[in-house]
């Protein structure tokens, strides 16, 4: 799931080279904090939160898949 997070914003920022994932766990729940650019969190964001939304979307699929529950947010 970090992996494909870190595909999906390095796609959408301007500065991908800036872009990273933390991962962390805590009681079955996965964590995933998104780190861009200052000037990216606006396209990671989109208007009125559709972009984060639809990555929250994708890689809830993908978690639920493979049985864990994941939260993204950016930072």
């Amino acid at each position: 799931m970090k992996e494909l997070a870190l595909y999906i914003a390095r796609q959408i920022v301007d500065h991908p080279e800036q872009a990273e994932v933390i991962s962390s766990e805590d009681q079955g729940v996965v964590r995933l904090m998104l780190r861009v650019a200052e000037d990216d969190k606006g396209k990671v964001i989109g208007k009125q939160g559709k972009v984060i939304k639809a990555i929250r979307a994708v890689v809830g699929v993908a978690a639920a898949k493979s049985g864990c529950t994941v939260v993204v947010d950016v930072e």
